[in-house]
């Protein structure tokens, strides 16, 4: 029996929102025989995203067929108090008998309005994670993660992250083989656990302004494993390394050297993810030896390589 999902859209909603979930079944389950996927409005027909874009023919809420998934889309428009009547009635009915209801980006506004996260963890974009806290006080927002799940519920961060998220749910229903396949296939990070920051640390502050300093910092991200020393960056760009350490601290919020063993930090991330063994995630990131790279794991993760390898083995929470 095949697992039927609705899709809830609306006039403004963020299209990606929408189409790479839908993707991601479609690649998990090309032939349709364990998933239906459907678009599924308030009043039916036409709907336009925010970019101008048109989903033609989607289903009305009040013809849809019962769902077993109800995922709703983003937008900026959703982030209010006073939602749309028939959205929330939509949401309502087809969630009803749902399994699983998801929302992508600010959708979880809408899951909050109706009461469904109250209690729970969730998440949202990063922009309005805040603001979901302040109107939504009985909820438990995790700002910086990619994806939740709490009971039947589940909510991703924003717009990519839903691309995230569907690739656990087909991880639940099909097996981490099917998932890896399929973000394979749409060249996706597939491990991108929910519980991972919605950032790399390195890289979540503003660009730095002085020119020089944002090359060399592009260089030294694209190749943490070369021999990058704070006087090899410093005569990358014609400094002292005293003035160096003046113009990280003023840029970036830290010293070079921190910055350096930081971003190593998050090229191991993605390194052990990607199933290299220990020592050569060392060798790969630039940390060297398995002994540095669990000291810098523990300094800036507070956990050891092998550890984080465990937590994330898959796209679960």
């Amino acid at each position: 029996m095949r697992h039927r999902i609705g899709i809830v859209v609306f006039d403004g909603l963020t299209l990606l929102d929408a189409s790479g979930p839908a993707d991601v079944f479609h690649h998990a389950d090309p032939t349709g025989e364990h998933y239906q996927v459907q678009f599924i409005s308030p009043v039916g027909g036409a709907v336009t995203s925010s970019s101008g874009m048109t989903l033609a023919d989607t289903i009305r809420a009040a013809e849809a067929q019962p769902l077993d998934t109800v995922l709703m889309t983003g937008g900026t428009s959703l982030v209010q108090r006073n939602h749309d009547p028939a959205l929330l009635s939509a949401v309502e009915s087809l969630a009803a008998g749902a399994q699983r209801v998801a929302s992508v980006c600010t959708g979880a506004f809408v899951l909050a309005e109706l009461g469904y996260l109250d209690e729970r963890r969730a998440t949202t974009h990063w922009r309005h994670s805040r603001t979901l806290a302040q109107w939504y006080p009985r909820i438990q927002v995790e700002p910086d993660v990619i994806h939740t799940q709490d009971g039947r519920y589940l909510t991703s961060a924003g717009v990519t992250a839903g691309i995230d998220l569907t690739l656990s749910i087909v991880e639940q229903d099909l097996g981490v083989d099917v998932a890896r396949e399929v973000a394979r296939e749409l060249v996706m990070f597939m491990q991108r656990p929910g519980g991972q920051s919605q950032f790399s640390s390195a890289l979540s502050g503003p660009p730095a302004t002085n020119d020089q300093l944002r090359s060399m910092m592009e260089t030294v991200i694209a190749d943490p494993a070369a021999e990058h020393t704070v006087v090899s960056m410093a005569a990358m760009i014609g400094v002292s390394t005293r003035h160096l350490n003046r113009i990280f601290h003023a840029e970036v919020g830290n010293s070079p050297a921190q910055w350096l063993e930081q971003v190593r930090v998050d090229a191991a991330r993605g390194l052990i993810l990607e199933g290299h063994p220990i020592t050569r995630v060392a060798q790969l990131c630039g940390l060297g030896t398995d002994e540095s790279l669990r000291r810098a794991f523990a300094k800036h993760l507070g956990t050891t390589p092998s550890a984080f390898r465990q937590r994330f083995a898959s796209t679960a929470l």
